[in-house]
């Protein structure tokens, strides 16, 4: 299947998600790699079957190898992190902030690709994660790389979009039951 299958997948109801869809990803200014390796993390942090099964395919065939494994991973190490520093930021107990997180993140530091593709990966997925601490460390990594806010933002749209049509698709799927 394909993104096309996805969109042709989406009930009338949900008219905007295709079309937003097909306008994230076919008209994105984003370079492929950094497009779908976006696509392919933010699919995973959507944790839907369905919409990781149509995406995944286009994804590694327009990724390198390094790359298709660094989207997989920014998506894994986040899934972590989101966890930890959003339960953190939200303790009023400051002190848990002082304290050594004691996690394993090497793949931040040596991702496989370059660095700001996985930060604006790793970005896209703490959209969909909701955690502030890891979207404003990642954003500010990204300004300082210089990259602009059209191109963040950029990845935020294609992760909500992502986000709203595997809600979409697995609420119809259970409904269908």
């Amino acid at each position: 299947m394909s993104l096309d299958s996805l969109k042709s997948a989406l009930p009338d109801y949900a008219k905007d998600l295709k079309l937003n869809l097909g306008s994230v990803i076919g008209n994105s200014d984003l370079p492929a790699q950094q497009l779908w390796g976006t696509v392919l993390a933010t699919a995973i942090a959507s944790r839907s079957p369905i919409v990781l099964r149509e995406l995944e395919p286009e994804a590694k065939a327009n990724l390198t190898p390094e790359a298709y494994t660094a989207a997989k991973s920014a998506a894994a190490i986040m899934a972590m992190n989101n966890v930890f520093y959003r339960t953190r930021h939200l303790l009023s107990d400051d002190e848990y902030g002082t304290l050594r997180a004691g996690l394993r993140m090497n793949v931040i530091g040596n991702p496989g690709v370059d660095k700001v593709d996985f930060e604006l990966w790793s970005f896209a997925v703490s959209a969909i994660n909701g955690c502030g601490m890891c979207l404003d460390s990642h954003e500010q990594v990204l300004r300082k790389a210089g990259v602009e806010r059209e191109t963040i933002q950029e990845a935020f749209k294609i992760a909500a979009v992502v986000q709203a049509v595997a809600t979409t698709l697995d609420a119809e799927a259970a409904l269908a039951e």
